[in-house]
């Protein structure tokens, strides 16, 4: 797909903070040793990966806002505009050296989210999408939402709470109700990149709560855009501003929907 300037920034900003976590992560692997050390060593690749992207996209657009998970938020001169960020969506497979981990870039106009990025470096998977351009994969991949029709032929995509968060006995439940009626269940530590998998039809679905919105804005995107349906945990909830989301193709949304509900 030939992108919009802004996308081209995106991009080009997505891959040099890759580079530079893929450098890093290389030496994950010898502070496994040293819980605090290796902790401290992945908080230094975070930031530092936050600064190039803060480098990058600022500097070509100045007057946009910033949030991001490391910088928090700073308004731009331009009020209408802002760059959502999270430089390393995936910190606890990155610290433990497991290859799934992302940078996920979304542009925000007048509330709405237009641009999205997530970047996969271990893989080199960059998906991305434009409102009303649908979605891509690398330079000409289109990427669409599964066909499955049948629930027990369907694989979702969750993230299992750790202990820090109030959601766990929930999805417990959720597990409890979805595992005995469908193909499969999957926890891979990283939500920008289980929507860009319901994006390519790798998971037929995806739900989570508590979530950022850094967490989400720019698989949210990417997701609409391959044709998936996204609605809140809740009907009617704005999964953007809830940090609850339900993420899946067309035919098995409403199943799917009404077994996670019930909890």
């Amino acid at each position: 797909m030939q992108g919009s300037a802004n996308l081209n920034i995106m991009i080009k900003a997505a891959r040099k903070a890759g580079r530079s976590l893929v450098k890093d992560f290389r030496e994950v692997e010898n502070l496994q040793v040293s819980m605090k050390g290796a902790g401290d060593f992945v908080s230094r690749a975070d930031i530092a990966a936050e600064t190039i992207l803060k480098e990058e996209l600022l500097g070509a657009r100045p007057t946009y806002g910033w949030l991001a998970e490391e910088g928090g938020s700073q308004d731009g001169a331009d009020p209408t505009r802002r760059w959502i960020v999270d430089p390393l969506d995936g910190t606890t497979n990155f610290l433990h050296g497991l290859p799934h981990w992302g940078v996920s870039i979304a542009l925000e106009h007048k509330g709405q989210i237009v641009s999205a990025v997530v970047y996969d470096p271990a893989k080199d998977e960059m998906f991305y999408a434009e409102k009303g351009s649908g979605a891509w994969l690398n330079d000409s991949r289109r990427l669409r939402v599964s066909g499955r029709s049948r629930m027990i032929e369907a694989i979702f995509a969750t993230g299992i709470p750790f202990a820090a968060k109030n959601t766990l006995p929930a999805t417990l439940k959720d597990l409890a109700k979805l595992m005995p009626e469908c193909a499969g269940v999957r926890r891979w530590g990283a939500a920008s990149l289980d929507l860009a998998y319901v994006a390519a039809g790798r998971f037929d679905g995806y739900w989570e709560r508590e979530l950022k919105l850094w967490d989400i804005a720019a698989g949210y995107l990417i997701a609409l855009e391959a044709g998936a349906l996204v609605d809140g945990v809740r009907a009617g909830q704005e999964p953007l501003e809830s940090g609850a989301l339900l993420c899946a193709n067309n035919a098995i949304f409403d199943g799917f929907a009404k077994i996670i509900r019930e909890v």
